[in-house]
Formats: structure tokens, C-alpha cells, sequence
């Protein structure tokens, strides 16, 4: 009997095993979504067998030895570049010029989509954040003034603590036992993901539910963290989704944009959900694309350039247009900048806050080891809801501390912007300033701190403020929840600055808000090493422009003084995940290595006409860490090919089907069936198979490292194959293979491999 089955060229890796690229004839659908089959499906344990041993010491809190020096095996990667097999050409070529014109259509649509929706999204986020903290903070408040004329505010502290900490524990909860990829700030992981590292979960919909209500749990539980990271992991997932036309978690399929349904374009459009937005610190139309350029993406073109600015705009009017409808002014939009101080002349004084420039870089040495304890540690779902919860209980403590002990009292003056002013002991008509930075919203509080009016706070408690906020922010960021770290940046360099000025008010030469701006822009640029999109940002917000030259000074030199100690902040936790991340460059003095000597030898290779039970046999062998294979020519043999495809329907009977398209892989896309799923007869394996309609016929040569380095870059490689004079495959040159060699103190260094 004869059976036919086509070989899709390509390997995800699926739950720690290897995935085939094998796709058995099909499509069959069945409870698990659209497979390729043959035969029949048989039931895979892709668990290890735990002993009695193991099994009794899963109680125990153990260590997980971690260290820097290793490259994870675990990860596998994208298909940036375009396979031109022959499937992909006929397919091309029987597309007319009006296709085309409708697929750029298409892409125009659909990033419209995105930006629509992530501004809903924003828009919710920001209604439901702002309505639950100002309940809470209401509440909490007449707790406070209640108390503070009887006695017993221990009470209102046990109240605010034990708030902040319920709330966490239910964000905490969500991350860290049903979707852990949704916890930080999701920003490392979709820069992975652009690089060209298949990140598991990263773009599911579950991932942008839980991400969407864990931020919500975060900020109104008072940690020091911001919603904006979470927001552009959000417009990814969205964007992912909404370029393929269906969901897969929702086993949905609008039959839309299936030409999109391949890698190279599902990465297009998640650069264009990299959209900042919120109501009170946006990242607007240029600021937006310069940070999807800067930050995010690793390939690019002039008319993604465009699409990313058209989604941008979409994406702000939506929320502003939204936000204005649900304050009832519909005929004004919200101010989407954080800050507007107007015109003011440009100074050179704000300049020497460039030496917050390596304030940042303890930040991030802090942050490292603590990352690497948790690592170690507190691994356990359990153990990171409580440390979570510790951590809001803490901050709510110490809040209450520095609010109790704090005599700065300002006079309550209508120009005031304070959204929730508590007295406690000051005279009437007074407020505590220290209770303004503590006791609102991190945005508020940096909001605050840009618009005061000068002399609002005094130095002690700014100076307070910023090293208490400091250690806070440091320790949160990295919990099993949803957090971002750009406002705590913010406002952990505004006080700064505005601590730095107010010290110095004898000699008052500029408005404090200036070096606040100055102050949060080093903060904020030291601790991500953002420079050109953040610049551009900030003037943005301001809406000032002779604040550009100050601001680009001050970046500058913060990303100089903070590269020279560590890593930028996403960096050192990309790193820490043992992620193979190419960088823009390859080392410095790799140039004395060729690809002959990094690749991974030897190669299997199959013949282009081969048999079944060879490839099943050779997709199956987990002892293979490239997953890919070279087809190579054989002079030979009369095995018949089959050219036909018979698959088994759900009611047993052989149906003949017609020749293979592309379509048929982009049903199956992206979930493709592991190889351990397909049960093939001994009969089935006897049947030989032609390779060539699917292979990439378009293989590299030797060259130097930084040659490769750069063709894995700009192309978006996979593998590379190498072979010899004679055309001779000889060896395979994979991501892994690069990205382990990396400058150290004591010149280029070779990471370890381990299957972690």
C-alpha cells in the first residue's frame, strides 16, 4: 500500500522535545487543532518518568545552580528568512500585480487593527487602574484621618498592607501559576522574539490576558512599578494575533490574512505592536517608531517604518479619543503628554545631572544578583507569591514610615495638584509632602513632581524619598508579576534632580521641574540604555524643543558612564535566561574565526529522494541540537517516488488528495505536530519521498565569523550550511553557534552548552 507524506523543512522545539519537519499528509482536524497525519496518532509521555526519590524531595526547597557562562539548548529559532522552495515560488509566480497591491493593502489594514486595539486595551488598563487605586487610596485615606485624631492608625497601616498585598497575591497568582511569560515587563522576551529566538508563549492570548489584569493588580497594589512595559508586551500579543486571522487558543480560524501566517510577516507586525501608550505618558507618533526601532526590532525596512508611524497614531487617538468619552468631553481629547512646562529658555545648568548617569548602573548591579538568587531560589510558584506579597507588604510599610515621621508640611494651595492630600499631624490647610510621593500612583507622583511649584517639597524629603523608592523599585522589579520599570526610572530621577536643585535654592537659577525632567531622562536612559528614541520621547512630552540638546547630553552620557560598569538592564536579564541573543556586532576580535571552525559537525544529511523510516528516524533522534538537515544529491537507485497523497479521513476510508500547496503548511502554522505524535507502519516506512519541493535550495558558503555573524543578522538566518571545495557538506552553522562567543575581560570568550 501506498502512502505519500510531505516534508515541511523546518523544526520548533515542543515541550523540551524536538518538533518534526515531517508533517504527516493531511489536513485532519481534531481536538488539538489542524494536524498533518498519517496513520494514526499515538499517545507521547514528553514528561520523565520521576523516581520515588525525586518525587519525595519535590517538598524540599533545593538550589538550581545557575551561571552565566551557559547558552540554553531549550530555545529554538525563527524562519526570518524566506524559504524559496518550489512551493514558495510557483505560488509567488502565479500571483498577479493586483495581488500584491492587495496584500500591501492588507498589511496597511491590519496594522490599523492592531493600533486600534491596543488603544483599547491601554484604554482599559488606564480606567481600571485609575478607578480601583483611587478607591483604594480613598478609603485608605479616611482610615488615616479617622484615626490619626483617636488613635489606633496601626490599624490603618494593617489596613493598607493588608490591601496591597491581597491585591498583589492575585496578580502574582496569575503569573506565576498560569502563565509565567507573562511576568516583568515583557520587553526582553519580545526583543528575543524579534531577534529571531522562538520564545515559548510569548504571543498567546492567554499571555495578553493575564499580562493585561496582572498589571492592573500590580499598580493598584501599590508596588513601585509602571504599566507601560506591559502595555507594549500587550500591542505584541495583539499584533500577533490580529496578523494571522485567527486564534489557536480559542481554535478559531476567520480565514483572513492567511498570507501573513509565516514567520517573516508575524515578526513585521509585532514590530509594529511595540505601541507605548497610556493617558499620562505616551509614547507618541515618532517616539513610538524610534522606540520599536531602537529597543525592539533587529530587521527592518523603510515601509515598516510607515506602518509602525500609521498604527502609532491609530493607537493614540483610540485611547485619547476613548478617555475623552468616559470623562464626558467628547470634544476634547485627553493630553497624552506627562509633562508641559511651556517655553523656556534653554540652560547648560541642567547638564551636570549627567552624573546620575551611573546612579543607574547600581540599579541594574543590584538587580543582577538579586535576578540570580531568585534564579537559584525562589523558583517555586508558591515561593513567588509570597515574595510578591512580602514585597507589597513591605512597600506599604515603609510608605507609612517616612509618611508617619515626615514634618514637611506645605501650604494647600489651589495651584496644587495633589489627587489624595492627607493632613495627618500638620496644622489645617496643610498637607504632607512626603505623603505625595508615597501615597498615589507612581504616575501621579512623577506628575506630580514635574508641575509642583517650586519649594513644594523640602530636600530631606526628597532625598528620602529617592533612596527609599530606589531599593523598592530595584526589589520589585523581577517579581512573579506584572511590572514595568519605566515610570519608577522616571520618578526615581525626578526626585533626584529636583533634590539636587532644591538643595542648591540660594542659588536658584532654573525651575526645579527642569532638573526633574533632566534627572528622570538620565534615570530612566542609564537603566535601559535607550538614547535616540527616548530623546525624542521627552521632547515629545514636553513639547518644547530647545530642551532636545540637554536631553541628548545627558543620555548620552549616562549610556557611556552605565556601559562602561554593566549591562543595560534588559540585556542582563536576557542574558541571565541563558536566551542565544545576536547582538548588532560580533565580538570585536572574532575576526580570526570562520564559520569552518564554530560550526557543528557532523551533519546528517538526507538524499533527496530518501525513505520515510529514514527521515522519522532522523527527526526522532533527540541527540541532534540543529534541527536542521541537508539534502544532498545522490547518483542511484530506482525507488519510485510517489507523487500522490493518500491520507486516512475520520472515518477510516483513503481519500486521494491533490497536490500539495503552501496553504497547506499555513494551516498548520504555528503549531506544527512533534515527530513523537506520528505513528508510521512498517509499510509506510518502506515508501520513499522526493525532498526537493520543500528544501531551500539556497545554502552559504565558508567565510570569517563577523560575515556570518552579519548574514544571521540582516538576513534572518536559521542555519547555515557549509560546505567545501567540492560542494561537500561538512558542517552547520546554527544561532547557537555564534552566540556563544562573546568579548570578556580577558579577550573572546566560548560559552557552554546545556540543555537547561
Amino acid at each position: 500500500m501506498a502512502f505519500f507524506f510531505f516534508f515541511f523543512f523546518y523544526c520548533r522545539g515542543f515541550m523540551g522535545q524536538w518538533d518534526a519537519y515531517i508533517c504527516l499528509c493531511g489536513p485532519q482536524h481534531a481536538a488539538g487543532g489542524s494536524l498533518f497525519q498519517i496513520g494514526r496518532l499515538s499517545t507521547v509521555e514528553l514528561e520523565e518518568e520521576v523516581t520515588a526519590d525525586e518525587d519525595s524531595l519535590r517538598g524540599q526547597a533545593r538550589e538550581i545552580p545557575h551561571t552565566e557562562k551557559l547558552l540554553s539548548l531549550k530555545y529554538e529559532s525563527l524562519d526570518y528568512d524566506n524559504i524559496e522552495n518550489q512551493l514558495f515560488l510557483e505560488e509567488e509566480r502565479r500571483m498577479s500585480y493586483m495581488g500584491f497591491r492587495c496584500l500591501e493593502i492588507s498589511r496597511w489594514v491590519v496594522c490599523g487593527l492592531i493600533g486600534f486595539l491596543t488603544g483599547l486595551i491601554a484604554c482599559f488598563i488606564d480606567i481600571a487602574v485609575e478607578k480601583l487605586a483611587g478607591l483604594k487610596y480613598e478609603v485608605i485615606r479616611r482610615n488615616i484621618e479617622n484615626f490619626t485624631e483617636t488613635g489606633g492608625l496601626s490599624i490603618s497601616l494593617i489596613l493598607w498592607c493588608g490591601f496591597n498585598a491581597a491585591v498583589v497575591m492575585l496578580g502574582s497568582i496569575l503569573v506565576a501559576c498560569f502563565e509565567p511569560i507573562a511576568g516583568g515587563s515583557g520587553i526582553p522576551q519580545i526583543k528575543c522574539y524579534l531577534n529571531g529566538v522562538k520564545i515559548p508563549r510569548v504571543v498567546r492570548l492567554k499571555t495578553l490576558v493575564v499580562k493585561v489584569f496582572g498589571v492592573i493588580c500590580s499598580v493598584v497594589g501599590g508596588l513601585a512599578v509602571g504599566k507601560e512595559g506591559p502595555m507594549i508586551h500587550s500591542g505584541a500579543v495583539v499584533a500577533a494575533g490580529v496578523s494571522q486571522g485567527r486564534s489557536t487558543s480559542l481554535k478559531r480560524d476567520f480565514k483572513m490574512f492567511e498570507y501573513f501566517r509565516r514567520d517573516t510577516e508575524k515578526r513585521d507586525f509585532v514590530s509594529a505592536g511595540l505601541l507605548q501608550v497610556s493617558r499620562k505618558s505616551t509614547f507618541r507618533f515618532t517616539g513610538g517608531v524610534l522606540f520599536s526601532l531602537e529597543e525592539g526590532a533587529s530587521f527592518w525596512n523603510q515601509m515598516l517604518t510607515w506602518r509602525i508611524f500609521f498604527a502609532s497614531m491609530i493607537s493614540t487617538f483610540t485611547l485619547n479619543f476613548f478617555l475623552s468619552v468616559y470623562h464626558k468631553k467628547p470634544g476634547q481629547l485627553s493630553n497624552p503628554g506627562l509633562i508641559n512646562f511651556g517655553r523656556f529658555e534653554s540652560e547648560v545648568g541642567p547638564v551636570f545631572m549627567t552624573t546620575v548617569g551611573g546612579v543607574p548602573s547600581l540599579f541594574n548591579f543590584l538587580n543582577y544578583w538579586l535576578t540570580i538568587f531568585r534564579i537559584r531560589y525562589v523558583h517555586r510558584p508558591c515561593l513567588q507569591v509570597m515574595e510578591a506579597m512580602l514585597v507589597a507588604a513591605v512597600t506599604a510599610t515603609v510608605s507609612f514610615t517616612m509618611i508617619y515621621f515626615s514634618n514637611d508640611c506645605q501650604p494647600l494651595a489651589p495651584e496644587n495638584n495633589e489627587e489624595y492630600p492627607l493632613q495627618l499631624f500638620c496644622a489645617d490647610g496643610e498637607y504632607n509632602a512626603m505623603a505625595t510621593a508615597f501615597f498615589n500612583t507612581p504616575e501621579r507622583s512623577v506628575r506630580s513632581l514635574f508641575h509642583n511649584q517650586p519649594g513644594s517639597y523640602n530636600p530631606l524629603t526628597l532625598g528620602l524619598f529617592t533612596l527609599t523608592y530606589f531599593f523598592l523599585a530595584c526589589w520589585t522589579y523581577g517579581l512573579a508579576v506584572s511590572a514595568g520599570v519605566f515610570i519608577p526610572s522616571l520618578l526615581i530621577g525626578a526626585a533626584w534632580g529636583d533634590c539636587r536643585i532644591t538643595c542648591f535654592s540660594e542659588h536658584l537659577w532654573a525651575d526645579p521641574g527642569k532638573y526633574a525632567l533632566i534627572g528622570a531622562a538620565a534615570q530612566l536612559g542609564g537603566i535601559v540604555r535607550m538614547t535616540l528614541s527616548l530623546t525624542v520621547i521627552m521632547v515629545e512630552a514636553t513639547g518644547n524643543v530647545t530642551y532636545g540638546l540637554p536631553i541628548m547630553l545627558v543620555l548620552m552620557t549616562a549610556k557611556i558612564v552605565g556601559d562602561y560598569f554593566i549591562e543595560g538592564l534588559y540585556d542582563i536579564h536576557i542574558k541571565l535566561q541563558s536566551v542565544p541573543f545576536l547582538h548588532w556586532e560580533a565580538p570585536a576580535t572574532s575576526h580570526w574565526l570562520t564559520a569552518r571552525e564554530v560550526m557543528s559537525s557532523p551533519v546528517t544529511c538526507l538524499s533527496r529522494i530518501e525513505k520515510v523510516g529514514t527521515i522519522v528516524d532522523t527527526l526522532s533522534n533527540t541527540s541532534t541540537n540543529h534541527n536542521g538537515f541537508p539534502v544532498v544529491m545522490q547518483v542511484g537507485g530506482n525507488d519510485e517516488v510517489l507523487w500522490k497523497c493518500l491520507v486516512v479521513t475520520q472515518k477510516g476510508n483513503w481519500k486521494l488528495l491533490k497536490k500539495l500547496q503552501l496553504k497547506d503548511f499555513r494551516d498548520a502554522y504555528p503549531r506544527f505536530p512533534p515527530i513523537q505524535s506520528i505513528h508510521v507502519s512498517q509499510d509506510e516506512r518502506e515508501c520513499m519521498m522526493d525532498l526537493s519541493e520543500f528544501m531551500n535550495p539556497t545554502p552559504y558558503t565558508d567565510t570569517s565569523l563577523p560575515r556570518v555573524f552579519k548574514l544571521f543578522r540582516a538576513l534572518g538566518l536559521r542555519h547555515l550550511v557549509i560546505v567545501d571545495e567540492e560542494n561537500r557538506v561538512i558542517g552547520l552553522v546554527t544561532r547557537k553557534d555564534l552566540a556563544r562567543y562573546h568579548l570578556g575581560k580577558h579577550g573572546l570568550e566560548e560559552l557552554q552548552l546545556a540543555q537547561t
